[in-house]
């Protein structure tokens, strides 16, 4: 297996209905894995899907913010040379995952732009349509589609990410956020600093999209049509709206 594309879930049972069949139409190639972690949803995710190399694995964990325990599942369980590590909101483009397959070097990085995937599982930019799903249309007249990277969205050689400590598990469960991106992303200079590891080139980083939501929208809770969880990222550690 060449690459694992694992993402974590809790809650989002409409928006992985999307998902799958977005991959479904993109006939992901034979070596790419789909590895879907439910992080203790009620109900627990279960989708029937044409998708081969599929799995949804269910940790049953009842915690909030479980995310760095649940990437680190998922590394585990996972079959390829390769991780994409991203998260529900997130559309992994068939560019980016052809960039992934061919990584020769330890991670890859990737830009971010808005985008949507409707009922039917189709990716659309158009810009009412974001508008739609509560994107500011100030910031569309400023900054078009576009928003800054996020350590939160990777590739990486599976041997590199255990190499560095895969994610730190101690804050899980406690307050939003839990810094544990922050903590692999300083763990990862660290290394990269001291020529241990190596980067692709910023200009060969591939595209992928985030549905608007959370602070986006104006309201760092923002959720639109209920698509994702019901967690709040309000608190003493995030003082957004």
């Amino acid at each position: 297996m060449r690459l694992s594309i694992i993402i974590s879930i809790l809650n989002s049972h409409e928006i992985v209905r999307r998902q799958i069949l977005y991959f479904e139409k993109m006939n992901l190639p034979d070596d790419v894995e789909l590895i879907f972690v439910d992080d203790g949803s009620d109900p627990p995710l279960s989708f029937d899907t044409k998708l081969k190399n599929f799995t949804i694995y269910q940790t049953h964990d009842t915690r909030a913010w479980t995310v760095e325990a649940a990437r680190n599942i998922g590394a585990r369980i996972a079959n390829g040379k390769y991780l994409f590590m991203t998260d529900i909101d997130y559309i992994i483009s068939p560019e980016a995952i052809e960039a992934a397959r061919n990584l020769k070097h330890d991670k890859m990085s990737v830009r971010r732009q808005f985008g949507v995937l409707d009922e039917h599982g189709n990716f659309t930019q158009d810009i009412e349509v974001l508008k739609a799903y509560g994107l500011a249309a100030e910031r569309i007249e400023t900054r078009g589609v576009n928003l800054a990277p996020h350590p939160n969205n990777f590739a990486m050689r599976r041997e590199t990410f255990f190499r560095i400590g895969a994610y730190v598990e101690d804050r899980v469960g406690m307050e939003y956020p839990l810094g544990g991106d922050g903590e692999f992303k300083r763990r990862w200079t660290e290394a990269y600093n001291k020529g241990r590891v190596t980067l692709q080139d910023d200009d060969l980083r591939p595209t992928i999209y985030m549905f608007p939501n959370g602070q986006f929208c104006g309201d760092v809770d923002f959720n639109p049509f209920d698509l994702f969880h019901d967690l709040s990222r309000k608190s003493s550690r995030n003082p957004y709206q």
